[in-house]
């Protein structure tokens, strides 16, 4: 096996592992996505600053981890680019 091949197994395998981990990040962003929505809503209900305060920290969970997921993203992207340009050189 040449090492363009050794290479492009190698990227296969970490494109797997980050779509997997893109997978549960997305499941964990939608867990995120329900506890704020109840926390803004109590948030609007009550007016409590414990309420507000509540959905002001699910908010920021929110944010974080729909970054978490476009940083997977842009790395698999990157993964799955250098692994076609690796294909392109093993078919020349």
């Amino acid at each position: 096996m040449n090492r363009i091949e050794r290479k492009l197994f190698k990227l296969s395998d970490e494109i797997a592992t980050l779509r997997e981990a893109e997978r549960l990040a997305v499941e964990e962003l939608g867990y995120h996505r329900h506890l704020h929505d109840d926390a803004s809503r109590d948030a609007a209900v009550s007016d409590s600053p414990i309420d507000r305060e509540d959905a002001r920290v699910t908010g920021g969970d929110v944010a974080r981890m729909e970054r978490h997921v476009a940083a997977l993203r842009r790395t698999i992207d990157t993964f799955e680019r250098r692994r076609e340009r690796l294909l392109s050189k093993l078919r020349d």
